[in-house]
C-alpha cells in the first residue's frame, strides 16, 4: 500500500521512508568509535601491562640478589678461616685468636678490627695489637709483647713478675733473673691486673731509675708509710724517702757514687734533696 502523507494528505512516493530509515540508520551508526583511537587504547594497555612487568622482574632479581648476596658473604668462603699472629711469645695463637673472637671462623664481614685489638690487649703479656682484615678469608693479628722488668715476691715461694707501668705479667714457682726485685706492702693480684695504688710509689721508682746507676740496684722496698730504700750491688743503701723530686734525688745519688768512697753497709739519705748525707755501716 502507498503511505499517506499525514500533513497535506497526499500519497508518499516509495522510498521516502526507507530514506529517513536508512538516514537515522547511518546517524547511530556514526556514534561508534574510531578503529584508531581503539587501536591506540589497545597498545597502551599491552605497554603498561608490559611495563609492570617489567618493574615486577627487576624488583625479584634485585631482592634475589640483595638475598644471594647476604648469604655469600655469611658463608664459609668469607669467613676468617685464615688467622695469622705474629709477635708472641708468652701467648700462644690458640689463646689469642680465641680472645679476639676468631675461634669461631666468624665472616669477615663481622669482624670488628678494633673491638679484636682491644680484647687481645687485655691479655696479661700483651702491650698492643693491631688486627687487619685481608679479603677473601684473612685475619692478621700483631703483638707487641710487654718486657718484664720487676718481680715481687710472695709467701709460698712464688715470683710476680711486672712491666715497667706495674701490669702483673706471670706467677712462676723459680725466680725470673735479671729483675729488680720490689718489695710493696701489697702484694700483686692475678696476671693482667694492676698493683694498687699504695705500691705506686715504689713501681714509680724502679721504672724511673737513671742509666747513671739503675744497673746497681738490685731491689726497690717501699715501706708501709711510703719511705722508698734501694737495695744496691756493692753493697750499700740508698734512702730516697718519699717518691717527691726524684730528678734531684737521683742527681745527688750519681753524684755521691761517682766521687765518694764508699764501704759495704754504707747509707746514701737523699730523701732532702740537695742536702744528701752519708753514714757508715
Amino acid at each position: 500500500m502507498t503511505p499517506v502523507d499525514t500533513e497535506t494528505g497526499k500519497r508518499r512516493p516509495p522510498g521516502r521512508s526507507g530514506e529517513r530509515r536508512g538516514s537515522h540508520s547511518a546517524g547511530r551508526g556514526g556514534s561508534r568509535m574510531d578503529p584508531r583511537i581503539s587501536a591506540r587504547r589497545t597498545a597502551v594497555m599491552k605497554e603498561q601491562g608490559r611495563r609492570r612487568l617489567r618493574v615486577l622482574v627487576i624488583g625479584l632479581v634485585g631482592t634475589g640478589c640483595i638475598v644471594g648476596g647476604w648469604y655469600l658473604i655469611h658463608s664459609p668462603l668469607l669467613s676468617a678461616r685464615s688467622v695469622t699472629v705474629t709477635g708472641i711469645v708468652h701467648e700462644t695463637a690458640a689463646q689469642v685468636e680465641a680472645q679476639a673472637g676468631l675461634a669461631g671462623h666468624p665472616p669477615l664481614l663481622d669482624v670488628n678490627t678494633g673491638a679484636a685489638a682491644t680484647a687481645v690487649e687485655r691479655m696479661p703479656w700483651v702491650r698492643s695489637a693491631t688486627v687487619r682484615v685481608s679479603w677473601p678469608d684473612g685475619v692478621h693479628i700483631a703483638v707487641t709483647e710487654e718486657t718484664p722488668r720487676l718481680v715481687v715476691s710472695e709467701p709460698g715461694g712464688r715470683w710476680v713478675s711486672l712491666s715497667a707501668d706495674g701490669r702483673v705479667l706471670s706467677v712462676s714457682t723459680a725466680r725470673p733473673p735479671g729483675l729488680i726485685l720490689l718489695t710493696v706492702p701489697q702484694s700483686p693480684g692475678a696476671p693482667g691486673s694492676v698493683i694498687a695504688a699504695r705500691d705506686e710509689p715504689g713501681l714509680r721508682v724502679a721504672s724511673t731509675l737513671p742509666t747513671s746507676f739503675a744497673a746497681q740496684v738490685t731491689a726497690v722496698t717501699v715501706e708501709p708509710a711510703g719511705w722508698i730504700q734501694l737495695a744496691m750491688t756493692t753493697p750499700i743503701v740508698v734512702d730516697i724517702g718519699s717518691a717527691a723530686e726524684l730528678t734531684a734525688k737521683y742527681e745527688d745519688v750519681s753524684s755521691i757514687l761517682a766521687g765518694a768512697t764508699l764501704h759495704n753497709g754504707d747509707v746514701i739519705d737523699v730523701s732532702v734533696p740537695d742536702a744528701p748525707t752519708v753514714t757508715a755501716g
